[in-house]
């Protein structure tokens, strides 16, 4: 397993990644971005901007809640200026639909990153991963999907590996499209899997948390709910059915997320 998560404990995983060409292509400019209450991008991007000292702004999928979740009180905390609007505009708004009318004043002078950096400076950025460590012996790579920008860098590297995607969201047949949006070209060395989401993005099941306990007991790795955990269930299950061809040597991309957990009541995991 390649360790994303231990870059930082904020801009951790794939994160980086993403952001890194992002905020040198924002220059001195303010950030806006996008996701959901649970994201992951929100956090690290609010956190990557305050090192950077950089004006950072949240657009948030949904009505505020009475009661923030852990994700955005911590973007708050890093200084993020978050503003809440419904899921219909939000589909709106970040397809660039009624963007400049209805959010002109936010979007003066700023570098526009995509809900979870699903962009070209993005994947850029994912390409440079498995420049870590060497990686050449393994014939397979696996890595959590929920845009495709991961896979997408992953596969722009020009790597030779068979990169499997484990799609955390149900029915999101649209990311091979959004992966090939991204390529810079065609490859055969790439697919995604969707039957592996545990009913869909954030949502998790008893299999799922029995899954990310026993790996954390056996390796000491801790793995989130939302991606990461739902790779390694995928992973053992593709053993389990001989997905893999006899003396494949497999690969796990740790992309981080791990405050995602914190959502989670105590004592629900063991790490």
């Amino acid at each position: 397993m390649l360790r994303l998560d231990r870059i930082h404990p904020l801009v951790q995983g794939n994160k980086w990644f993403k952001l890194k060409y992002n905020l040198e292509a924002a220059g001195n400019r303010k950030i806006v971005t996008f996701g959901g209450a649970y994201s992951n991008h929100i956090v690290a991007t609010a956190a990557a901007c305050k090192l950077y000292g950089l004006q950072s702004v949240g657009i948030i999928r949904g009505e505020k809640p009475a009661q923030p979740g852990h994700t955005l009180l911590k973007a708050a905390e890093l200084g993020m200026e978050l503003h809440y609007v419904s899921r219909e505009l939000y589909a709106e708004l970040k397809t660039g639909g009624e963007m400049t009318r209805l959010m002109q004043h936010l979007l003066h002078d700023a570098w526009i990153i995509p809900e979870g950096g699903h962009n070209a400076e993005g994947a850029r950025g994912c390409e440079e991963i498995l420049t870590l460590a060497d990686t050449s012996a393994y014939t397979h790579i696996l890595c959590a999907v929920g845009t495709g920008t991961t896979l997408a860098g992953l596969v722009n590297a020009g790597t030779q590996q068979q990169v499997t995607g484990i799609s955390a969201l149900k029915g999101a047949f649209s990311l091979e499209e959004e992966v090939e949006s991204l390529l810079h070209t065609a490859s055969p060395h790439w697919r995604i899997l969707h039957d592996f989401h545990e009913g869909g993005y954030a949502k998790y099941t008893p299999a799922l948390i029995h899954a990310m306990n026993d790996f954390y007991t056996e390796t000491g790795i801790p793995t989130d709910r939302v991606y990461t955990g739902k790779m390694v269930l995928a992973f053992r299950q593709l053993l389990q059915q001989q997905y893999f061809p006899a003396g494949s040597r497999i690969l796990l991309i740790h992309s981080g997320g791990l405050q995602g957990n914190e959502s989670l009541s105590p004592g629900v995991l063991c790490f």
